[in-house]
């Protein structure tokens, strides 16, 4: 299909895109690879009046440490997070993560902030950010904040982010040496995950499993209190909500998120 008429624009700096969100408010939004957005435009889910093109600012991509954390640019691609090696040694949950979405075409336009404010629970990234228990910083012209991963999603595609408000960047925990892994099942490689598990330092974010990105806070808890992997693992989907669809039923999902969240948490403790 073809997406509805709409007003284009290629503001020159983050303030500039800014002043055009506060101008036209819930009318406008924000393009960056485009991979999230044109999909929904085209079968008309979205019909913005103005779109605001911040996929070539600079000053949203970069990759640096910053004390106790790694800061990632909004708008740093998916490649550059895969090939990055500040991430590879300091946060290598990130870079395995990437490399899992897509294809290499998705991954050379698409970026960390538009799979974050996309907020769609079958995402990768927005799972392996809350495992690692990141914060996410809004930029408006009232001023930045930081909220945390684990208060950002409010729902399917939706989260606490104001129509004025930019995603300028992303904090994550520098985790070294830390045990990690990611295990995602799919029908085909470049397919959405059915289930997807992130885990790092006996935290677990889970894909496709509820309305929004998940922790796994029952195998958290267990694993805190000394269970075993096993015992802790059989817990994984206790709280959660997995749709079905085509792709799975609910309890096929609640069986893969114990499944897969054993392997990963083996994983992360042999790594």
């Amino acid at each position: 299909m073809i997406p509805v008429g709409f007003d284009y624009a290629r503001p020159d700096s983050v303030d500039a895109a800014l002043a055009l969100l506060a101008e036209h408010g819930e009318d406008a939004t924000l393009l960056a690879g485009g991979h999230s957005l044109l999909p929904v435009m085209k079968l008309r889910l979205a019909a913005p009046e103005l779109v605001i093109d911040i996929g070539k600012l600079a000053e949203l991509q970069y990759v640096r440490v910053d004390g106790d954390e790694v800061v990632i640019g909004a708008g740093t691609r998916h490649r550059t997070i895969e090939t990055s090696d500040v991430l590879a040694a300091e946060c290598p949950l990130l870079p395995a993560v990437a490399r899992t979405v897509g294809d290499p075409q998705v991954r050379h336009r698409g970026t960390l902030g538009g799979s974050l404010a996309h907020a769609d629970p079958a995402s990768d990234l927005p799972a392996a950010v809350l495992a690692l228990g990141g914060t996410v910083v809004l930029r408006s012209p009232r001023g930045e904040r930081q909220v945390p991963i684990t208060g950002f999603y409010t729902g399917v595609f939706s989260s606490v982010k104001e129509p004025d408000e930019l995603i300028v960047e992303v904090r994550v925990p520098r985790t070294g040496g830390a045990g990690w892994a990611y295990e995602k099942f799919t029908r085909r490689a470049n397919d959405w995950a059915i289930v997807g598990v992130a885990v790092v330092d006996g935290r677990v974010g889970l894909v496709n499993m509820g309305s929004t990105p998940l922790r796994a806070s029952q195998t958290e808890a267990a694993l805190a209190d000394g269970a075993s992997i096993e015992d802790a693992a059989a817990l994984a989907d206790q709280g959660t909500e997995p749709p079905t669809d085509l792709g799975a039923t609910a309890e096929y999902r609640r069986h893969l998120a114990r499944v897969l969240t054993r392997r990963a948490l083996t994983t992360a403790a042999n790594g």
